[in-house]
């Protein structure tokens, strides 16, 4: 698939769509470093924290920008890097903090989906040219690998204390699978061909659960990397760790596992394909308009059964992301016409063409709603859910843009 070759669908709008969303984002930047949380209409919430997950991926999303030509956009990949070298990192003892609140203070923990980010930021400022960002990728690295990864269990531990002191007994498979993300980046950024190894354990591991479980992904487990199905049974509307399946994951996953089968090149195995079409057809059959309306529930229980049914647009986002993927892997005319259904929806009942950007939460009606997700702090899953039907499945996303800008 050749660069900027979307599947047949209007490609002017994957364009205009990209732009504006860059354009609502642009005043992220917090008077006091990192990343505001923006608000419906993009104004910065300065009462909420500055958290590095946030401030990392509009490093990332500008980082992108700029290597696309969008004016201003290395500036402000350059202040988000700047609150990561900065405010949000932890001179004491090493790591990020997850957030700095509204009066000064760090919140306490390290976690390792903030600095999965943090790796992912630092590889696509570093592709872009971004001063310090090789610097910072070599110690976001050297962090992720000394304090989080396993080498007994080839997977990724997911929090500690702040002076690394004592980890939390909880795994997760959300950071795993941003792991997975942040190891593919990096690879694109420093050619190690250790990065693809870990990126191919982890994901190995995943696939095993997927098929003991008829393709619902477990997310929690325990030190001994357990199943734990009830777990957060009593917090369903958690925004990163709720009850049951998570339908956007599913989809996110079978993206993954086509990059990482495109990276491995001869090298990646037959499992790989077949793994990811099981993934989308579960998140499909099980999340898609299963309550009466368009949109994806937000998560199932084990039998598939919808337990949050509000929409979130990020799922959307994977959705479209994941249909793309499969249809240049495959060819199979069938995704395109998700990706075609998925796209009218997102126009329909997601963008929010009155004030920027995405809605980041539906109700089952595809009304605005807040439950999970007040505002609209995250331009991540959307901007890459535009950019990623537009380039090829390997490099990854940030290499696919520089070779494009290089050949203007």
């Amino acid at each position: 698939m050749s660069p900027w070759a979307a599947p047949p669908t209007d490609a002017t709008w994957l364009a205009e769509e990209t732009d504006r969303l860059f354009a609502f984002g642009r005043r992220f930047p917090h008077p006091l470093g990192g990343a505001a949380w923006l608000t419906t209409d993009g104004t910065p919430d300065l009462g909420k924290p500055r958290h590095t997950w946030i401030t990392a991926r509009m490093a990332h999303v500008y980082s992108l920008g700029h290597l696309l030509g969008v004016p201003g956009a290395g500036h402000l990949a350059d202040v988000a890097l700047a609150g990561l070298t900065g405010v949000l990192h932890d001179p004491d003892h090493g790591g990020w903090h997850p957030a700095i609140t509204s009066d000064g203070r760090p919140e306490p923990g390290k976690s390792c989906y903030d600095h999965t980010f943090v790796v992912l930021a630092a590889s696509s400022a570093t592709l872009a040219g971004r001063p310090g960002a090789p610097e910072l990728l070599t110690d976001a690295l050297d962090v992720l690998d000394k304090r989080f990864w396993n080498h007994d269990d080839e997977m990724f531990a997911d929090r500690w204390d702040t002076p690394w002191s004592r980890l939390d007994d909880y795994r997760g498979l959300n950071a795993n699978m941003h792991a997975v993300e942040a190891m593919l980046a990096a690879h694109d950024a420093t050619g190690d061909a250790e990065h693809l190894r870990r990126a191919l354990a982890v994901t190995k591991r995943a696939v095993v659960w997927g098929r003991q479980h008829g393709w619902r992904l477990p997310e929690h487990f325990d030190a001994g990397w357990q199943p734990r199905p009830d777990y957060h049974h009593d917090r369903r509307h958690d925004p990163f760790q709720p009850f049951g399946a998570t339908v956007g994951h599913a989809l996110e996953w079978s993206r993954l596992i086509l990059h990482l089968e495109a990276a491995l090149g001869p090298d990646a195995g037959d499992w790989l394909l077949p793994a990811a079409k099981a993934l989308f057809d579960r998140a499909v059959q099980d999340g898609w308009a299963v309550d009466g309306a368009p949109g994806f529930v937000y998560t199932t229980d084990w039998d598939g059964a919808p337990v949050v049914r509000q929409r979130m647009h990020w799922v959307a986002a994977e959705a479209i992301a994941a249909a793309a993927a499969l249809h240049a892997r495959t060819g199979d005319e069938r995704y395109t016409a998700w990706f075609r259904i998925w796209c009218a929806y997102v126009r329909e009942h997601v963008a929010d063409p009155a004030h920027g950007s995405w809605w980041h939460e539906l109700d089952p009606a595809n009304q605005p709603a807040a439950t999970t997700w007040p505002g609209k702090p995250d331009l991540y899953h959307a901007v890459q859910a535009m950019l990623l039907p537009r380039v090829p499945l390997a490099p990854g996303l940030a290499a696919s843009c520089a070779r494009i800008g290089a050949a203007r």
